[in-house]
This record gives C-alpha cells, structure tokens and sequence, in this order.
C-alpha cells in the first residue's frame, strides 16, 4: 500500500460533505469535506505502488479544466483506471455544489 499526500491551490470555497464509489467493490472510494482554505489537500491510500506522478498528472490536468475547491479529498484506491478516478472525484466536488 501507498499513501500519497498531493496539496493544490484551490480556486473555489464550496459547504459540504461528499461520498462516491465504494472501495470494496474493487474501485476506489472519495470522500471531499469542504473548508473555507485557499488549497486542496488530497490523502491517496492505494494499492497501486509508485503511482505519485499519475495522481500528480490527474489533479494538475483537473486544474486545467475546472477550479478545484478548497477543502480535504481522502482516496482509497483499489487499482481504478485514472478514468473511474477522474469521475469519482468530479462525482464529489459536483454533490458537494449543490448542497
């Protein structure tokens, strides 16, 4: 297992808890808590070692197209393609925005 901690500028402040996926489906479980900082702090737990550049990769590309939100995003990762991570952490800020 892997643990991976990734801090990005937030550009947005959002109220809210989100929950998608379940990690015992063979997927990956997200959880985002909304705060009013001015960053974006991510908590990876994954079985996929050596995986630090692609969650990298994946947070610098979601910057590019959207502004992420200030707060905490904890991911329990089973191995999901960067596909299935990339909608299951749009799936949380997107819930969390309409709280």
């Amino acid at each position: 297992m892997e643990h991976i901690t990734i801090t990005v500028p937030a550009g947005r402040v959002l109220r809210g808890k989100a929950l998608a996926g379940v990690v015992g489906s063979g997927d990956m479980e997200v959880l985002f808590t909304a705060d009013q900082g001015q960053t974006l702090t991510i908590e990876i737990t994954t079985s996929v070692d050596n995986s630090c550049g692609r969650w990298e990769a994946l947070f610098n590309r979601l910057g590019l197209v959207s502004t992420l939100p200030a707060g905490q995003l904890v991911i329990h990762d089973f191995g999901a393609t960067p596909g299935v991570a990339r909608i299951r952490i749009e799936q949380v800020f997107e819930e969390v925005s309409y709280a």
